[in-house]
């Protein structure tokens, strides 16, 4: 499991615009990994908040969704539902499926969503969830935002650890 201040694992891993994507892919000050999937509530609650702050950050932040939810059990997980659920959304990041599920697990992920943020070394800088509550009226707390923001002006982020909040990966039986 990694810790504040551990080096981003690499991975190999199919996108759904059919190219593969390694670590070496991602060039920019930070990189942001976070742990997807298409059926779950909490991820239907965040993602337009992700997608957004992909976009406002697009010059200086990476960002890779990654799902790794057992297709078997949850079929609206599959590769082929990433592909439509990546269009519908105008996904402005590569949506990755790791079947063989070691990259959670290397990560220490549980939740969907689960947000890893790195900075220039990849390093973990900030870790869990997007921020303080499900309805984007009512947070208080913008966790992953301030943490961006934080490293983008060199300094630690403001927390830099949140429980992450959501559905539980869905490992292989």
């Amino acid at each position: 499991m990694l810790r504040i201040g551990d080096a981003a694992v690499d991975f190999s891993l199919p996108g759904v615009d059919g190219k593969t994507y390694t670590l070496k892919d991602f060039s920019k000050k930070l990189l942001a990994v976070v742990f997807s999937c298409n059926h779950c509530p909490y991820v239907h609650a965040w993602e337009d908040r992700i997608i957004r702050i992909a976009k406002d950050y697009a010059d200086v932040l990476d960002m890779v969704l990654i799902n790794a939810n057992d297709p078997e059990q949850y079929p609206e997980d599959s590769f082929d539902n990433m592909k439509k659920r990546a269009q519908e959304k105008g996904y402005p990041f590569p949506y990755l499926f790791d079947a063989s599920q070691e990259i959670p697990r290397a990560y220490g992920a549980t939740r969907t969503p689960e947000v890893f943020l790195f900075d220039e070394k990849r390093r973990l800088r900030y870790h869990g969830a997007v921020d303080d509550s499900t309805d984007p009226n009512a947070v208080k707390q913008h966790y992953f935002r301030d943490a961006v923001e934080a490293l983008l002006k060199g300094e630690d982020p403001p927390v830099a650890e949140t429980p992450p909040v959501g559905c539980t990966i869905k490992w292989r039986r």
